[in-house]
C-alpha cells in the first residue's frame, strides 16, 4: 500500500520523535530501583561520609535507594572506570573528586579518558587543606616559614598521603610558588602522614581539614594557613596561604558524575535534587562541621571546573615529574 506524502510525512515526524519522549518518560520515572553510587576512596574517608550524606537525602527524595559501594585502589581509578563501564542510565553514579582530575596527568596508561567518558552532574562541596607544621618548626606564619625553609635548605621534610594525593600536589605547588625546597616524604594514606607529623618524623604537611582539625585544637600540630582563596568557617583566625603567596589555591572538592550520554534530562534531574539537598540548613551544617562549603553548580559549569582542575594540576605534576607510586 502506498501511503499518501502527507501520512508518510507525519508518521516520519512521529518516529523521529520517539526516542525524545521516551527519554522524557525515563526521566519522570527515574529512579525506578536502586542506584549505585560508586566512591573510589574507602569506607569512613571524608569522601565517603559526604557520598552517604547526600545518597541518603536522594533515597529520601527520589524514592529509591541509592547504595554507596567503595572500590578503593589506584588511586580512585578502579571505582572511575567501573562507571565509565556502566550502562548510561543513570543507575550507575561516580563521587567526582580532585584526584579524577589529578589522574588525567598523573597516570599515563589509563583505560579510559575522564573529561570525555564521565559527564558532570553537579558540584556538591569544596574545602580548604591546611599548611601545618609540627609544634618544634619555630614559624607561626607562612613568612617565617619561607624564610625558615630557605635559610635551611633541603632540612625540610614534607608529608603527604602517597605520590599524586591532593596533598601532595598542594605541596609542590606551594614549593613553586613560594621558591622553597623541601623534601617529599609519601606515606600510605593522610592517617600514617599526619602521625609522622606529630612525632616530629617529618616537620611540614598540607592535609584536608577534617582528617587534621582535632589534632590542632589539641595542639598537636601548629596550622599556618588554609590553601582556599577565603578563610574557613572552621578556623576563621587562620590567614590563607594566597594572603602571601598571591595566586596560591587548593582544595579539596567532591562532586557527582555520570558515565558519557547518560541522558540529559537524568542528569538535570540529579542536579536539581542535589542542589536542593546541599541547600537544605541541617546538610550544610554538617558539611560545614566537616571544614567543607556547599557549591551548588549546572551541570555544565561543574564540567568547566573540571577541565580548569585537570589542566592546571597538569602543570604542577609535569614540571614536578611526579609519578604514581
Amino acid at each position: 500500500m502506498k501511503l499518501p506524502r502527507r501520512t508518510f510525512l507525519q508518521l516520519a515526524e512521529g518516529a523521529a520523535a520517539l526516542p525524545a519522549v521516551s527519554r522524557i518518560a525515563a526521566a519522570q520515572t527515574y529512579p525506578s530501583r536502586p542506584v549505585r553510587w560508586i566512591n573510589g576512596t574507602a569506607a569512613g574517608s571524608a569522601p565517603d561520609i559526604v557520598a552517604r550524606l547526600i545518597g541518603q537525602w536522594l533515597s529520601q527524595r527520589l524514592g529509591q535507594p541509592f547504595v554507596i559501594e567503595n572500590r578503593p585502589g589506584a588511586g580512585t581509578n578502579i571505582g572511575t572506570e567501573a562507571v565509565v563501564r556502566a550502562l548510561p542510565d543513570g543507575y550507575s553514579l561516580l563521587l567526582v573528586t580532585q584526584s579524577n582530575a589529578i589522574n588525567a596527568t598523573l597516570y599515563e596508561n589509563l583505560n579510559f579518558n575522564f573529561i570525555r567518558d564521565i559527564a558532570p552532574v553537579a558540584s556538591i562541596s569544596r574545602g580548604p587543606l591546611v599548611m601545618e607544621v609540627n609544634p618544634s618548626v619555630p614559624v607561626k606564619t607562612v613568612p617565617e616559614f619561607i624564610a625558615y625553609a630557605k635559610a635551611n635548605p633541603g632540612k625540610l621534610n614534607m608529608a603527604s598521603a602517597g605520590s599524586g594525593t591532593p596533598q601532595h600536589v598542594a605541596g609542590e605547588l606551594f614549593k613553586m610558588m613560594a621558591g622553597v625546597n623541601m623534601l617529599h616524604v609519601p606515606y600510605r594514606g593522610s592517617p600514617f602522614a599526619l602521625t609522622a607529623l606529630i612525632a616530629g618524623e617529618v616537620q611540614v604537611m598540607f592535609d584536608t581539614l577534617p582528617a587534621s582539625i582535632e589534632h590542632i585544637k589539641a595542639g598537636q600540630i601548629r596550622p599556618l594557613a588554609v590553601t582556599t582563596t577565603s578563610r574557613s568557617e572552621a578556623l576563621p583566625d587562620l590567614p590563607t596561604v594566597s594572603e602571601f603567596v598571591p595566586g596560591y589555591e587548593a582544595s579539596s572538592w567532591y562532586g557527582v558524575g555520570a558515565p558519557a550520554n547518560t541522558p540529559a534530562e537524568i542528569i538535570d534531574k540529579l542536579n536539581k535534587e542535589i542542589n536542593a539537598g546541599i541547600a537544605d540548613s541541617q546538610i550544610k551544617a554538617r558539611l560545614a562541621d566537616l571544614g567543607v562549603a556547599v557549591v551548588q553548580t549546572s551541570p555544565a559549569e561543574f564540567g568547566k571546573f573540571i577541565v580548569e582542575e585537570t589542566e592546571k594540576w597538569g602543570k604542577v605534576i609535569r614540571a614536578a615529574n611526579i609519578k604514581p607510586d
